[in-house]
């Protein structure tokens, strides 16, 4: 039986999101990932929180947790790369929006998104201090910058250690980052402007965060060839 080809990405080179740093700085933002695993005859897919984890390895590695009722991290084939995808914003962009529509006509609509994906091989921890560990990684992520913070030592131990036993640990170790950045970099700059321009009339607050970040990249843009 033949195994699906994970992690190809179609990428164009303009669409490709080649700075490392603003691909981390995404991925943190964004914080959880489909991962995508093969049992031999269907494909599975588990949301989940993440943190990716650099320090070892060319590409670092993809920490996270499922419950262990999941029977995702039982049926994942070992011989075979799991895909996690992290989704970011996303948004319709209409033909009307472009000045070049009155100008020739040659246009259609698409749709600008941002995306990154990750091949590795898996790993599942069930012992505790491992799921500990990860635990309060992912809790001091979102709660260091709360005044009134909680901390997992916060909960009596022996309930932390209940909860413990019905996880198990994700380990990805990464084998390919593939990053994209589709925010219409194929269109000319008045183009462009007029779609910014467009998302921003759009009740959709995704819209107007997607406005802000190809805004953004333009700006940088210019700023360099300045």
């Amino acid at each position: 039986m033949g195994h699906p080809k994970l992690g190809v990405v179609y990428i164009p080179a303009h669409f490709a999101a080649d700075d490392l740093e603003q691909v981390v700085a995404f991925v943190a933002h964004v914080g959880a990932a489909d991962f995508v695993t093969f049992d031999g005859a269907e494909l599975t897919a588990s949301l989940l929180p993440v943190i990716w984890d650099r320090s070892v390895g060319e590409h670092g590695r993809l920490l996270a947790h499922l419950a262990l009722a999941n029977q995702q991290w039982e049926t994942a084939l070992p011989d075979v790369p799991a895909l996690a995808i992290v989704h970011g914003l996303q948004a319709y962009i209409s033909p009307t929006w472009y000045p070049s529509t009155a100008e020739h006509g040659r246009v259609v609509p698409t749709w600008n998104y941002q995306a990154v994906h990750f091949t590795g091989v898996l790993t599942f921890h069930p012992d505790a201090e491992w799921l500990r560990g990860v635990v309060k990684q992912l809790t001091d992520k979102y709660e260091a910058h709360r005044p009134d913070r909680w901390y997992v030592e916060d909960a009596p131990d022996a309930y932390i250690e209940g909860q413990l036993r019905g996880i198990v640990g994700v380990e990805m170790t990464i084998t390919k980052v593939e990053a994209k950045n589709k925010l219409s970099q194929n269109r000319s700059v008045a183009d462009q402007l007029g779609a910014i321009e467009g998302l921003l009339s759009e009740p959709d607050s995704q819209a107007e965060e997607i406005a802000a970040v190809m805004h953004a990249r333009i700006a940088e843009q210019v700023s360099e060839e300045g």
